[in-house]
């Protein structure tokens, strides 16, 4: 028997474990507000681990130990920027938007949201919203594809065809079954499996080079030059460039979904600590991860070649190395649930919005709710097979398909999303104005300003917030209908965040 064996079986357990979750979540989904939104009854802990489990793909496993091991600490400037803006995200848009998306006739969608926010009677805001979830989310779903891929294309040698459609479908079947119940709960699983992953790895990799930290620091140096220089030889451009990531969090439907879910803005607080506390400790454990790998290597360069080919596979190598096949089995199924954790949320999303904000809004107005969860489940395939189709080149680099992706809902839904819950002069043209410029501005930046080395999502950001506050101002101000609803959710909130405070 091959040494890997005990690592196919533990993956083959973890998968089955994932399907059973989504068989039990599919007794509990009722109707189609089960399906995408569980009904609204998210506690803190399974809030936030889900929150973060959906934001952390394959990137946290892959993309960013790579970027480590390849350049030094000086990568670590996108962890420092996803921290910052992933508590303003918590601290400013989560506990609004759960009670806004209620108050606006409990949207279940951000296009719905929209809709009913503005008073959007056409719908327009509606379509658009729905094309820009969909144009980037087959990106970044095509980037979920190609983590998989590769991580079963590396342990199991396996082709990268067979990989791909071998890991998609272990994902969209328990997204089919249970729906956003089942992603939760297999989130909150998956969350826990992360950081444990995250913690031992970077410690066994130490306890092995069997050197001080201080000569592990020397050994990195004679490797990597600058790479224990988090300054490096990086321009303030280049510094700010990674540190907007942060900004990307304000417009994640996947993540703004998890806020939606939850129980009660009450539950929001607690959540926010949890979720902050998994998520600096799952990119601390990445970042040494990579940190640690150059030593490793730089000792052992007989055991490198896998990775100096593809540095993204820096954490596979390490685990494949360190531990028992039956240890890395459980371990390596880490970046099997980062990226069944985040595809599968990015699935349902999707897949709500063909369902929600089409198929019901404009073909099928009075169809029943078991209706819209099969037609749901049928979407869902739908958007796989097309981010499979986007997926297929084998030469796709994970890292630069999140990026875009990441910042093209950034840029589209950032702004939108603030102003929106913080802003009650905000109107309709405006927020269509905004999305589009945002979204156009990192499509035409991309493919025509890289070589700037200005992130997309900086001038995507700043250009929408200008065109939602200038045509905003110069329009007509926005119904009594619309400014009422506005005023009426945040004295909801404010009524909450009062109760919270009076028992604390």
């Amino acid at each position: 028997m091959s040494q890997l064996n005990p690592t196919l079986v533990t993956f083959i357990f973890y998968i089955v474990a994932m399907i059973g979750i989504g068989l039990y979540a599919y007794k509990a989904t009722t109707n189609f507000d089960d399906y995408i939104l569980g009904g609204r009854s998210l506690g803190s802990v399974v809030t936030a681990l889900s929150a973060g489990a959906s934001d952390m793909s394959g990137w946290l496993l892959m993309g960013l130990p790579g970027a480590i091991y390849l350049s030094g600490l000086s990568e670590a400037w996108i962890a420092i920027g996803l921290i910052i803006g992933a508590w303003l995200n918590w601290l400013l848009v989560a506990g609004r938007l759960r009670v806004h998306t209620e108050v606006q006739n409990n949207a279940l969608t951000l296009p719905d949201y929209f809709a009913s926010r503005f008073g959007d009677t056409k719908k327009i805001i509606r379509i658009i919203s729905a094309c820009v979830i969909l144009i980037f989310f087959a990106i970044y779903c095509a980037s979920g594809m190609v983590a998989g891929a590769r991580l079963f294309e590396s342990l199991f040698g396996w082709s990268y065809t067979s990989a791909l459609w071998i890991g998609a479908i272990a994902t969209i079947s328990y997204v089919c079954i249970g729906g956003f119940l089942a992603i939760s709960w297999t989130d909150t699983f998956q969350a826990g499996l992360m950081i444990f992953a995250l913690l031992l790895a970077p410690i066994m990799t130490y306890l092995a080079i069997g050197e001080n930290f201080q000569h592990v620091s020397f050994m990195v140096e004679s490797v990597r030059p600058l790479a224990n220089n988090i300054l490096s030889d990086l321009s303030t451009v280049a510094i700010l460039s990674s540190m907007a990531w942060g900004l990307g969090y304000f417009g994640q439907p996947h993540i703004l979904l998890r806020f939606m879910a939850a129980d009660s803005v009450k539950s929001i607080p607690a959540a926010r600590r949890i979720g902050m506390t998994w998520m600096i400790l799952c990119l601390g454990g990445a970042v040494a991860i990579g940190y640690l790998g150059i030593a490793y290597f730089a000792s052992h360069p007989e055991l490198g070649v896998a990775v100096n080919a593809n540095p993204e596979t820096v954490f596979m190598e390490l685990t494949k190395i360190l531990f028992n096949p039956w240890i890395a089995g459980i371990i390596l199924a880490a970046i099997l649930a980062a990226v069944m954790s985040t595809l599968s949320c990015q699935l349902l999303v999707c897949s709500s919005t063909l369902t929600e904000d089409l198929y019901k809004a404009f073909i099928r107005k009075n169809a029943s709710q078991n209706e819209l969860v099969w037609v749901g489940r049928l979407m869902v395939l739908v958007v796989a097979l097309l981010a499979i189709m986007l997926a297929i080149n084998p030469e796709s680099k994970v890292l630069g398909l999140v990026a875009y992706a990441w910042a093209g809902f950034g840029a589209a839904f950032g702004p939108l999303i603030i102003l929106s819950l913080f802003w009650k002069r905000m109107t309709l043209n405006g927020a269509i104005v905004g999305m589009i410029v945002g979204a156009v501005t990192v499509i035409v930046w991309k493919n025509t300003m890289a070589d700037t080395g200005i992130y997309e999502i900086i001038p995507g950001f700043i250009f929408s917030a200008i065109s939602i506050i200038v045509v905003s101002l110069l329009g007509k101000p926005p119904s009594k209908n619309v400014t009422d609803n506005f005023e009426k959710a945040e004295q909801l909130y404010a009524k909450e965040m009062q109760e919270l405070k009076s028992k604390s």
